[in-house]
Order: C-alpha cells, then sequence, then structure tokens
C-alpha cells in the first residue's frame, strides 16, 4: 500500500476488506523518510500507513531499512558519502535505531533489500558498503534488533527461478550463509515473487526443470532454519498475450504453481501482493508492454472486479497444508 493508495477510498476500503497485513511500498525507505538531507525527517506518509493498518486490525510489516543499492539512495547521501567508516556506522546504527523503534507494531521487518548483484553473485557497490564493507548488512541487523527486539528480521529479494538468475541465487545463498555464521539476528527470508520479472528477462514458464532448481534454492535456505515469506508478489505480463482473458489466464495458473509449491513448505508464513489492483502497480510504470496496453499484474482490475489471479491464490491457501502461525 502506498500513502497515494490511501486517497483512493474505494481502493482502500477493498484493501481493508481483503487483506490481513499490510506493508508500505516506499515510505518506509530511506529515499523517502531523508528525501532531502542528514538532518531532515520525513515520517508523515509512513505514520498514516501504521495508522491505517492499526484501524483495520492489519498485522503491519516494515520494508525496508536498507536498500543496499546507489540507485534507490538519497542524492544528498551519494554526494556526501560518510567521512569515515565509523562515522558511517554510527550514522546507519542510528538510522535504523530510530525507524524500527518508532513502529512497535510491526511485526517483522525486511531490514536489508537486494543487496546481492545479480551479474556477479556479489554484495552491491554502493556509497554504504564503500564506507563501512559488507559488515553493514550485518550492522543494520543488530541495530534493527535493539531496536525492535520482538520483531522478526528478514533479508529480501528478487532472484527467480530461470537460468540468468543462477548467479543470483547463489549469491543470496552465500549472503544468508554470512549472516548465519556471523551471528546476526535474521529469522527469516524475503522472497519477493516478482513472477516474470528475473535477471534473465521475462521467464513466463514454471516448468518441471524450473521448479526442481526453484525447490533446491528453496531447500537451501530452509536448511538454515528460517522463516519463508512472500513478500512482493505480482505478475509482470509484459509479453504475455494482449487479449486480457488470456493474459489473466496465464497469470493466474503462474501464481497458481509458485504459491502451490511455496506454501507446502510449513516455513511459509506470510504472503503479501504487491499491489491489489492493476492502477495501483508499480509495473504499469515500468518495463511497458511492446503493444503499449496497460499491465494487469495483480489480483484486482483497474474497476476493482476479481480477476482468476485472485481464485488461483485463494486455491493456493485452501490446498495449503496446516502450519504453525506468527503470533
Amino acid at each position: 500500500m502506498s500513502a497515494n493508495g490511501l486517497g483512493d477510498p474505494a481502493y482502500a476500503a477493498l484493501v481493508a476488506r481483503e487483506c490481513g497485513a499490510l506493508v508500505s511500498e516506499n515510505e518506509h525507505k530511506l529515499y523517502a523518510i531523508k528525501a532531502d538531507a542528514r538532518d531532515q525527517w520525513r515520517f508523515e506518509p509512513a505514520d498514516r500507513i501504521a495508522a491505517y493498518a492499526k484501524q483495520h486490525g492489519m498485522v503491519l510489516r516494515g520494508h525496508t531499512l536498507l536498500w543496499n543499492r546507489d540507485e534507490f539512495t538519497p542524492d544528498w547521501l551519494k554526494k556526501e558519502g560518510f567521512p569515515s567508516r565509523a562515522e558511517g556506522e554510527r550514522w546507519m546504527g542510528d538510522y535504523v535505531r530510530r525507524v524500527a523503534g518508532r513502529y512497535p507494531q510491526i511485526t517483522s521487518w525486511d531490514v536489508v533489500n537486494e543487496s546481492i548483484d545479480p551479474a556477479t553473485g556479489e554484495m552491491r557497490n554502493s556509497v554504504f558498503t564503500r564506507a563501512m564493507g559488507p559488515e553493514v548488512v550485518e550492522l543494520c541487523f543488530h541495530a534493527a534488533k535493539a531496536a525492535a527486539p520482538n520483531a522478526r528480521l528478514a533479508y529480501n529479494d528478487y532472484m527467480g527461478w530461470g537460468p540468468g538468475d543462477a548467479k543470483h541465487r547463489a549469491g543470496v545463498l552465500k549472503l544468508l550463509e554470512r549472516l548465519k555464521s556471523r551471528g546476526a539476528p535474521i529469522d527469516s527470508f524475503g522472497i519477493q515473487g516478482h513472477i516474470a520479472n528475473g535477471d534473465g528477462g521475462d521467464v513466463v514458464t514454471f516448468t518441471a526443470a524450473d521448479q526442481r532448481e526453484w525447490r533446491a534454492f528453496v531447500d537451501e535456505v530452509r536448511g538454515m532454519g528460517l522463516d519463508l515469506l512472500i513478500t512482493e508478489l505480482d505478475v509482470n505480463d509484459r509479453v504475455l498475450p494482449a487479449d486480457p482473458a488470456r493474459r489473466d489466464a496465464l497469470g493466474a495458473a503462474l501464481v497458481r504453481d509458485f504459491l502451490g509449491i511455496m506454501l507446502d513448505y510449513p516455513e511459509t508464513k506470510q504472503v503479501l501482493m504487491w499491489g491489489l489492483a492493476d492502477h495501483h502497480s508499480w509495473l504499469q510504470g515500468w518495463w511497458p508492454r511492446p503493444d503499449g496496453i496497460a499491465k494487469r499484474p495483480t489480483l484486482y482490475d483497474a474497476a476493482l472486479k476479481a480477476k482468476p489471479m485472485r481464485e488461483a491464490v485463494a486455491e493456493a491457501f485452501r490446498a495449503a497444508p496446516e502450519r504453525t502461525p506468527w503470533a
């Protein structure tokens, strides 16, 4: 949910009716909270989302304390940087503790987001890693734990199942192993689930071979004792057929197969859609279709009419084995 979405009464009512959990799309990110200057804080949009979740009795997730990518870092911070490693650690620790500590209702934080370079499988080169090295990731986890001791803490990333995502998957496993071996307080792994949006291009199939590769990856994660979250589920239908009925059917089938696998794992504790209706989806502005028509990436169309993808999610929930829920 974005703060702008709260200004659409029909859409906000749909979210309140359909969802048990809420996550801000951008409002908890550093570039939103510290948009203009080092000494300025902008919490009002994030506070509105937190108040909406509380008003409607919804679980609130936090996303994200560190987005370790220069392209999503405020210009002022990239320009100024950090004068020393010690100053960077002090500033970053204070930032994480202040943001995470402001929202005690948040039950789960994406502490770090997208820190692996898909081209290499290594840690991204960012203003944060240039100042503090790869240890900035552990620093953020420890600071988040200090500020929000009751929240579950996740690493979140978007790797897909296609061959072009193999380095990304391997790098993510390496990072998770590093965090576990160094005692970082990580509880869970967020799989974004932006289907057909992988590093290898528009992967719009989920073959038996794909599913074996994906299960092998997920099995490695669960072997580390981490819970699993689907944090940003949608379908990039950029190259799917133009006909809406055919496109919706193919998108629903991808979601059904993906959730069918993920919900087989009792460690999968939450599923969050990245937008609930097509006209509120970020994908309308990213990677346009060659034919120029609007995308249909979510559960509801622009008229708030349920699409086959909504039933695919419901079927997956009904078929899922029981699991111990998060309190």
